[in-house]
């Protein structure tokens, strides 16, 4: 494809983003590229680096154009990036949508006029308001506050950037240094992760699941974030363990590990697509001790097993505030409408996978925000209504999973961040049911 095509099909996968403003990006653009099989790897790579570049900076490219009298477009959109984040000029942009061939049909009078408003100007600029210009959406600024307190810009800035490529090595089948070894082998360096001893970071983006060593389950993509989250649940051989809200069974596959597939697993989800993935990716890991439910409504299942497991992992459904830099589009889906029916959502879901847990038991909640809306505060009021829990410092969860060394943090629960941990935004607190 030429330059003006690339910048052609940008728009267009950005029309269809406009198109389907609830549904993750990453899905509409697999669409997008499976429609257009024509388009080779290069192209395909370069029409989603420019097309992720305007969704990271969405925000601000709105308070331009919405300055300039404009609504937002596709075309616009794209044409505004071009002249504020890359530093372009008008001129450039009428070569570049030109009409000729597989080019952008030439710019509107009303889109010249809007673009040259713009021209000039930076992209942050100084006029913007807080949350505008810290890229943040509005109805997150406070929680966001509580979290960070003065180092929010920081943290806001560590938000912007590319999320590093992390891998778990399979402990089942490897170990870290010979998956590494492999790794390494097929062109892929690798460095351990800083708090995760089952961990590998790719320094750049590499094809990993065509390789060799994830074909054969010897790695699974995972932050490390995830994985020290796996590894609070200080799930052992022998035990019987519930990973409620399990998805796609990434930590249940790093709970295998640790029990040596000893024991029992249950991997719990009220999506049939997520299971069934997760029954692949089992199956992949040489994972045999791990079986799946669907939860429905009204569901029996949870009645039965009632104080008879020894970890029950609660992976709650939340904003994914601590994602955006690998999710950027999730700041735009979400709204503070969610983030309420969000909050409401865990609440039931910690209180239903409570009644899960063994006395002398423990209960992990999870979440991968950074909101003390969807964490401290959803911990301290089961706490409140929950006297037969109590909550377990994070050094000593650390020690009781058999981690020496300092944890990620301070305090009573583990709280991530990209600034201050260069993982995800993940928060996990380990509460013991009273024997």
């Amino acid at each position: 494809m030429t330059p003006l095509a690339r910048i052609s099909a940008a728009v267009a996968l950005l029309a269809e983003l406009e198109a389907a403003p609830r549904r993750p990006a990453d899905a509409v653009a697999n669409d997008f590229f499976r429609r257009r099989r024509y388009i080779g790897g290069g192209d395909r790579r370069a029409i989603s680096e420019r097309t992720w570049a305007v969704v990271r900076e969405r925000l601000r490219l709105e308070w331009h154009l919405a300055r300039a009298g404009a609504a937002p477009t596709a075309r616009l959109l794209l044409a505004a990036h071009m002249l504020l984040s890359d530093g372009g000029r008008l001129a450039g942009i009428e070569a570049a949508f030109t009409g000729d061939g597989y080019a952008e049909p030439r710019l509107s009078a009303e889109e010249r006029r809007i673009l040259s408003a713009l021209e000039g100007q930076r992209l942050v600029h100084p006029e913007m308001d807080e949350a505008t210009r810290l890229n943040l959406p509005g109805w997150a600024m406070d929680g966001l506050r509580i979290r960070f307190g003065e180092s929010l810009p920081e943290a806001a800035a560590a938000m912007e950037t590319s999320a590093p490529l992390d891998l778990r090595v399979n402990l089942l089948r490897t170990s870290r240094a010979a998956a590494a070894k492999a790794l390494a082998a097929e062109g892929i360096p690798t460095q351990p992760t800083a708090y995760s001893p089952w961990g590998l970071r790719v320094p750049d983006r590499r094809p990993i699941l065509n390789s060799r060593a994830f074909q054969e389950g010897l790695i699974e993509i995972q932050d490390e974030g995830s994985q020290l989250i796996a590894l609070l649940a200080d799930a052992r051989p022998g035990m019987k363990v519930a990973d409620y809200c399990a998805g796609a069974a990434g930590k249940t596959l790093a709970m295998a590990a640790t029990m040596g597939n000893r024991g029992r697993i249950a991997a719990l989800d009220v999506s049939v697509p997520r299971l069934t993935g997760a029954t692949k990716r089992l199956r992949r890991a040489g994972v045999d001790n791990a079986e799946t439910h669907l939860l429905e409504s009204g569901d029996r299942w949870v009645k039965r097993r009632a104080a008879s497991f020894d970890r029950v992992l609660v992976d709650a459904p939340c904003t994914g505030t601590g994602t955006w830099r690998r999710n950027p589009d999730a700041r735009l889906r979400t709204t503070g409408e969610d983030y309420s029916e969000l909050i409401t959502k865990q609440r039931a879901i910690l209180h239903r996978a409570a009644s899960l847990v063994r006395p002398g038991g423990k209960l992990i909640y999870a979440t991968c925000s950074v909101l003390p809306g969807e964490d401290e505060e959803q911990v301290r009021e089961f706490l409140d209504q929950h006297a037969d829990f109590t909550a377990v410092p994070l050094a000593e969860a650390w020690a009781e999973a058999g981690m020496t060394g300092l944890p990620p943090g301070e305090g009573p629960h583990m709280a991530l961040a990209p600034h201050s941990h260069g993982t995800d935004g993940f928060f996990a607190a380990v509460l013991r049911r009273r024997s």
